[in-house]
């Protein structure tokens, strides 16, 4: 009865697309197509990528050489953004050289480069995008559940995005009291306009929450409902459980950071106080607040959702690992069932570790004994995580292609970012790495060659079911090996100039305090890591250069799929036309079994897919 309600569906869905052609508009700028809407949300998040990280590498510049002109952008910085943001540096011929980076404007881009990475390229782009397209394939689906709420959170999402892309153009730019909008600082630190950047940073940031919102629920009643006959939960893909433990973790953490937005926004606009406390004195004179709130309240509701979403983050990317290792292993992946019951247990420890962030906020000795406990408690199921893939590994009959050089890359990396977070999570180490470089190379690990490496491997390894063609493997290898060079040579220096201390909200690097007494100056070799950081991270952004011009030219260009599963693999995404047709399958799907059966003893290929009746591989 349900294979049969299932082909129903699947009959309706293609009899209603036949019926009505869709317009250029209806198909893919306001489609429900799950596919169509997973696109949008790539390309839009890969965007958004990319000029988060240019302004990294704006940044990178002003800390490597303080006070010199920016090259080549440095004049239509000043032209866009003003005088007072980017000033000239006078020769002593009375020339003058635009491009001169401000301290408020050096803040701003670290407030909208940690705003942008995060909430509008590497969320959207492992929840969103790679959902979108993969999960309702991997669980035998027509669509999402709800396809039009689809199509809203992805306006949601882009909606929110313009809005921090106009807070630009503000009086005053962009929001600068950082990528945490920490109070009383957001509120005060530009009351000389009332719709200033940090104004708009709020506005926007309730649009990207309510986009998150939306796309959690769908992807919860997606996974929940609409699994093909036989799909049973220990039948998912671990793909498919990471995405629904993250469609959790958004789902009850962003809500508080929500409402607290709301409060931040009152406080800017209507002379509320919800965090702003009393006796508050700004450059010796005191704020006309009503005062009576609490800047920690604002810190709690932070870091409620902004220690989940650290695995928001991570678990897609370790989902898209455990597949690409499985297929390019031709084994199954080892301890199939750790691996979920520890996504799972990482899900429910993640909301109980925030405070961990807060160490330096005056707490007592046993809330932080509390949180150092479960922060070391959490740190075990990722290492089972870990452990499971690298036992998978062994035994494996490996093929080095580029998904594959991404995803092998990404367990030392994120396990280097694992492991340097330890001392974060204890008070006492903390209390000296607090706000250091060591805190930016740690967090770097995880996400940059942690998760953005896994990303990398997805694009790779997904690409040819989107578009029908390959991307280039000797630009993909050419690309992964650069890549892997330059962010370890960008992120390994930081540890050391952040166990020295280095600051990591200093607009020059450091450089104020070179010429100062040996108690608080730093040493000569410290701050010279600045310039071979900024030339590493700038030789980073060119090794990106290949990646850009092999996905756009491997859309016409790139070598054709000789099959539908051109990967062998055993998932459902591979069991369907390429690219997917509107509703998917072409066919009744019923699964027989579970998704990693790989070199099965007697069966005539060395994969079974999950349809595939038994009968049919025998040997």
């Amino acid at each position: 009865m349900e294979a049969s309600s299932h082909a129903a569906h699947l009959h309706d869905v293609h009899e209603a697309h036949h019926e009505h052609e869709m317009s250029f508009w209806q198909k893919y700028i306001f489609s429900t197509d799950h596919k169509v809407i997973g696109v949008q949300y790539g390309v839009t998040a890969l965007l958004f990528l990319l000029f988060g990280f240019s302004l990294m590498m704006m940044m990178r510049w002003q800390l490597a050489y303080p006070q010199q002109p920016i090259p080549v952008v440095g004049g239509l910085l000043q032209k866009m953004l003003g005088a007072e943001m980017v000033a000239d540096k006078i020769l002593e011929n009375g020339a003058k050289i635009p491009g001169v980076m401000s301290a408020d404007l050096y803040n701003a881009f670290g407030a909208m480069h940690g705003t942008i990475m995060v909430f509008l390229a590497i969320v959207p782009l492992a929840f969103a995008a790679f959902g979108n397209l993969i999960v309702p394939l991997q669980i035998g689906a027509v669509d999402m559940a709800f396809p039009r709420v689809n199509m809203v959170s992805y306006q949601s999402y882009f909606i929110g995005g313009a809005i921090m892309l106009a807070s630009f153009f503000v009086p005053g730019g962009a929001a600068r009291s950082g990528w945490t909008s920490y109070s009383p600082l957001a509120t005060l630190a530009d009351r000389s306009h009332l719709f200033n950047g940090q104004t708009f940073w709020i506005i926007g940031m309730v649009f990207l929450i309510t986009s998150s919102l939306l796309g959690a629920v769908n992807f919860i009643a997606t996974i929940i409902q609409l699994r093909a006959p036989g799909m049973t939960w220990m039948r998912l893909p671990f793909f498919v459980w990471a995405q629904f433990v993250t469609a959790f973790l958004l789902l009850l953490a962003f809500p508080p950071l929500e409402a607290a937005a709301v409060m931040q926004l009152a406080d800017n606009l209507v002379g509320t106080s919800f965090f702003l406390p009393s006796g508050l004195v700004v450059s010796g004179t005191p704020v006309p607040v009503s005062g009576g709130g609490s800047p920690l309240l604002w810190q709690h509701l932070f870091w409620f959702l902004g220690h989940p979403e650290v695995y928001v983050l991570i678990l897609p990317g370790m989902g898209m690992v455990a597949e690409i290792i499985a297929n390019n292993t031709r084994k199954p992946i080892w301890g199939y069932k750790s691996l979920v019951y520890s996504v799972l247990a990482i899900g429910f420890l993640s909301f109980i570790v925030w405070a961990h962030h807060m160490y330096l906020t005056g707490m007592g000795t046993k809330i932080s004994t509390f949180f150092q406990t479960t922060t070391m408690i959490i740190s075990i199921p990722s290492v089972i995580i870990l452990t499971c893939l690298f036992i998978s590994l062994w035994g494996g009959s490996i093929r080095f292609n580029t998904p594959m050089l991404f995803s092998l890359a990404f367990l030392p990396m994120f396990g280097i970012g694992g492991l340097t977070g330890l001392p974060l999570g204890f008070n006492f180490s903390d209390l000296h790495l607090h706000d250091t470089y060591y805190v930016i190379a740690h967090f770097h690990y995880v996400v940059a060659p942690g998760t953005i490496f896994a990303l990398f491997a997805g694009i790779y390894y997904w690409y040819p079911k989107v578009t029908g063609r390959f991307m280039s493997e000797f630009w993909g290898k050419v690309h992964f090996w650069l890549s892997l060079i330059f962010m370890n040579l960008i992120f390994q220096p930081m540890f050391a100039q952040g166990m020295a201390g280095l600051n990591r909200r200093m607009a020059d690097g450091g450089a104020t305090y070179a010429e100062s007494d040996s108690v608080i100056g730093f040493a000569p070799a410290i701050l010279k890591a600045n310039v071979g950081i900024s030339h590493a991270a700038w030789l980073l952004g060119v090794a990106q250069l290949p990646f850009i011009i092999n996905f756009f030219v491997s859309i016409a260009k790139g070598r054709r799929v000789e099959s539908d599963n051109p990967w062998g693999a055993t998932t459902l995404e591979w069991q369907t036309p390429t690219p997917p047709p509107h509703g998917n399958f072409t066919k009744p799907i019923e699964v027989h079994r579970g998704p990693y059966e790989y070199s099965v003893p007697g069966h005539a290929a060395d994969f079974t897919p999950q349809n595939a009746p038994e009968s049919l591989h025998k040997a």
